[in-house]
């Protein structure tokens, strides 16, 4: 059995079967991928792919816990080169993170300003998607960080820690009747026209929440993932807009009027999380630490040896979380 073998079957599993897409990515033949996947599944005696003529169909029962474990094997692997590169060159590497367009647009900017100052060797890359997809890149190691609000407590790998709180802020054009209420209320939300995120995007769960509890039904007209775009359709009237509230810009979304709606909704709280068993490189700590101070290597050394949420939250119970 080589390492080599268990990145293929790994990569073949993760680029649809596509032995093709796979060899492209990796820089090597197909028929070369494909002898070696061979050569395993006779050394296993078991088939990790099933497969119609030359194409492969599906993963096999053996093949799924078989590619699982390769994948702990790789990532095991790559710890083994970070631990090395961390005492060859601490401040050179690289460090992938995966998260929504709403941080990646709003609360990381400065912090990635600071932190590639600091560290000008260390390539950076950043990744967006849906909660699910930033917590399953974070899973399966093709990312060293998620970052989001939502999605993450789905897998039981990764360490998650919390980072800052923040609420939404309801948008509207100027001299909208909304802004001569003398207190916005759920009611009044109620009757207008909505415009917000996606489910499953930036707290969203928290609204529909809110709504529920009180026995409203919301008129959701329009949702998108970026908030750019719902305050564009704020604009051209479509609806009353609901936004985190750092997705604000007091010059730029200078002709729209911002309304508090902190004693609406129930604050979320962004969290950054890695998977269990990651080494963590000096500049991934400082990284972290950047974007949340309060977890600080003694924080982060006592996060990793938490086994469960209860035991996480037990940790930062008496942590007062910034408010973004």
């Amino acid at each position: 059995m080589k390492l080599q073998q268990l990145r293929y079957i790994w990569e073949v599993a993760h680029h649809d079967l596509n032995v093709s897409a796979t060899a492209q990515s990796l820089y090597t033949s197909q028929p070369g991928i494909s002898k070696q996947i061979r050569l395993l599944e006779d050394e296993l005696g078991v088939e990790v792919f099933a497969r119609s003529g030359k194409h492969l169909t599906r993963v096999t029962p053996a093949g799924e816990r078989i590619i699982t474990t390769a994948g702990e094997i790789l990532r095991k692997c790559e710890s083994i080169k970070q631990i090395a590169q961390e005492f060859s060159n601490e401040k050179k590497g690289t460090l992938s993170i995966a998260t929504t367009h709403t941080q990646a647009r709003y609360a990381l900017p400065p912090v990635i300003s600071n932190f590639i100052k600091q560290y000008p060797d260390v390539t950076l890359h950043m990744q967006q998607g849906t909660p699910l997809q930033i917590a399953e890149m974070a899973a399966d190691g093709s990312a060293d960080f998620a970052i989001a609000t939502e999605g993450l407590e789905l897998f039981g790998d990764l360490v998650m820690m919390p980072c800052y709180r923040w609420n939404r802020c309801v948008i509207v054009p100027k001299d909208h009747p909304l802004t001569k209420l003398p207190k916005l209320t759920l009611e009044a939300l109620a009757e207008q026209p909505l415009v917000t995120y996606v489910f499953g995007f930036t707290g969203r769960s928290k609204l529909d929440e809110a709504f529920s509890h009180r026995g409203l039904t919301p008129k959701v007209v329009f949702t998108a993932v970026d908030a750019d775009v719902i305050k564009t359709y704020v604009r051209l009237g479509l609806g009353v807009g609901i936004v985190a509230h750092m997705a604000v810009d007091e010059k730029l979304d200078d002709d729209l009027v911002a309304l508090d709606a902190s004693h609406l909704f129930e604050s979320s709280v962004t969290k950054i999380g890695f998977r269990r068993g990651t080494f963590l490189r000096g500049f991934m700590c400082d990284f972290i630490e950047k974007f949340a101070p309060h977890l600080t290597r003694d924080v982060l050394a006592k996060a990793v040896q938490c086994h469960n949420k209860a035991e996480m939250d037990e940790l930062f119970k008496n942590v007062e979380l910034p408010l973004y």
